[in-house]
């Protein structure tokens, strides 16, 4: 019998039921700024301290935005558009985009804009592992650091990405919390006893007075989930009596992006924009942007000033603002006016992919 075998046989005969899978309230003590855990494993925010300097974005400077040009297109790549369109709806004739005659390309200004506000966020959570003699880095070694001073690799700007990092020093052993050291719990299924009523006799180890072929006349069977031993190796601890505590450090990196397209073709639904690009013609990039003033388009200044203030308040008192960018495209789209067996139809072309919407087309495929 190994050592491990030889405290188990010495523990308290009535082996425990089997406890929470985490730490009871109060069970771990606080850690100088990380405090808020009582235990358990939920995240906690950790507001960011305030800045060294805090710019803030100048309401009242002037952002130039340069002159740009609508984008045509031409009646050949209107037609291959629709054409291409066609091709994709198995119920439709490739015969009246081929034969169609075209009335009118009118291209339409369509601006996207769009603020991309770049954060860095950390929460932290006690955390444990089964400890069977591995290094302890604890508070003998120093104070834990504050969270916002431990050092992590910055990922590329405006991508996402999380990151866990135990914190330096937090780490400390106590007995296991589910089975107080014991290394196993009593076996729920059968409540310790090792042995269950056998189902198919109720327990009378006969029936329809004939002996019970399952349980062989005993009335009883070996528990399956404890094999008899009216026991189960603690599914915390996983045997090894003592659990090692740390807090780990969650920092995550979140581009968070917000669009807005004036709304003002009420025959194409703005929903299309979402799945095509445009031509970025104005990007604009800082740790804090400025609102745009001065676009032909008054909307799109309204709402540049209006996005920039709510990230800037949903954002810098939970997370840590690191960087902005606010771009506006022009995204193209062009109403084609067609006639085809003397009656007028429309469809749109959009996006730099020129993707088509179409609410109505002449005909359809007839299926013999």
């Amino acid at each position: 019998m190994d050592d491990k075998e030889d405290f188990l046989g010495q523990c308290d005969p009535n082996i425990p039921e089997e406890g929470p899978s985490a730490p009871p309230p109060g069970w771990l003590d606080d850690v100088h700024g990380y405090q808020g855990h009582k235990g358990g494993e939920d995240d906690n925010p950790l507001y960011p301290p305030p800045p060294a300097y805090n710019p803030t974005p100048e309401l009242d400077k002037n952002t130039s935005v340069p002159e740009v040009r609508v984008p045509t297109v031409s009646e050949d790549v209107a037609r291959e558009a629709l054409l291409k369109y066609v091709e994709s709806k198995w119920k439709y004739s490739s015969k009246p985009a081929r034969n169609l005659t075209f009335k009118e390309l009118k291209p339409v200004t369509v601006y996207r804009y769009r603020l991309e506000t770049y954060t860095e966020t950390r929460t932290s959570s006690w955390q444990y592992e089964p400890y069977n003699g591995q290094p302890v880095d604890g508070p003998q070694y120093g104070m834990s650091p504050p969270p916002w001073d431990i050092p992590v690799v910055l990922p590329e700007r405006f991508t996402d990405r999380v990151e866990k990092v135990r914190v330096p020093h937090s780490s400390f052993v106590k007995v296991c919390h589910s089975c107080h050291g014991c290394g196993r719990t009593r076996c729920s299924a059968c409540f310790g006893r090792g042995q269950k009523r056998c189902t198919f006799c109720h327990g009378h180890g006969h029936s329809r007075n004939r002996r019970c072929t399952s349980c062989h006349g005993r009335g009883r069977k070996r528990c399956i989930s404890c094999h008899g031993h009216g026991f189960k190796t603690c599914t915390v601890c996983h045997g090894s009596q003592n659990l090692l505590h740390f807090i780990l450090l969650t920092v995550t990196w979140k581009n968070n992006v917000e669009d807005f397209i004036p709304d003002r073709q009420p025959d194409f639904p703005d929903k299309k924009f979402e799945k095509v690009t445009g031509d970025p013609f104005f990007v604009d990039e800082n740790v804090l942007v400025y609102p745009i003033q001065g676009f032909p388009d008054e909307e799109i200044c309204a709402v540049s000033r209006s996005m920039i203030n709510q990230h800037l308040n949903k954002f810098s008192s939970t997370s840590r603002i690191l960087q902005q960018r606010q771009t506006i495209e022009l995204v193209p789209l062009t109403h084609a006016y067609y006639t085809y067996g003397g009656k007028d139809y429309s469809y749109f072309v959009y996006g730099t992919e020129k993707k088509v919407f179409a609410a109505k087309y002449p005909t359809a495929c007839t299926i013999l």
